[in-house]
């Protein structure tokens, strides 16, 4: 047995990226990007941004944090693939007032969840789902819907990726 790890990570990546680098395809690329420049503070890869002849990207990339989305536009004869995204944010608040403000749909307010974090998730206008994460160190863990405690977490992405079929 080899002691080798299967994925890769830091220093032997070559180019930008992480061992995991999520990639959707969306209608409208660049209005998503400017979504995530505004809302995320995302940060496009310009040199990345490879356009076809008819003027759709085939491929760009945004550095959001520490990570990598990798994006293009649906091409004739493609389905959009929107992906889910956890996020880990300063602000939760600030953050789902940013997005609303550009169309987003809040799925789950911000609640109380375990380890000392707020958990918030908001539906962006190209279907991606955005789990975003705040630590709030010192909260108190809720206590579990099986004991008596709020649903708000598992009821609200229940409904929404029900409604969603």
């Amino acid at each position: 047995m080899t002691s080798q790890h299967i994925t890769l990570a830091g220093g032997l990546i070559t180019g930008r990226g992480r061992s995991l680098n999520p990639f959707v395809i969306l209608d409208d690329a660049t209005g998503f990007m400017s979504f995530a420049e505004q809302v995320f503070d995302a940060t496009e890869v310009a040199d990345a941004r490879t356009p076809t002849p008819a003027g759709r990207l085939i491929h760009a990339e945004l550095q959001v944090g520490d990570s990598l989305l990798l994006l293009a536009d649906a091409q004739e004869g493609w389905g959009t693939h929107p992906g889910m995204f956890q996020l880990w944010v300063s602000d939760v608040e600030a953050v789902l007032a940013r997005a609303v403000e550009r169309g987003a749909d809040i799925v789950t307010p911000p609640t109380p969840f375990y380890g000392s974090l707020t958990l918030a998730r908001v539906q962006d206008p190209w279907d991606n789902l955005w789990w975003l994460y705040q630590p709030v160190p010192g909260q108190l863990d809720p206590k579990p819907a099986w004991e008596g405690g709020p649903d708000t977490i598992f009821r609200t992405l229940d409904e929404h990726l029900r409604s969603t079929r």
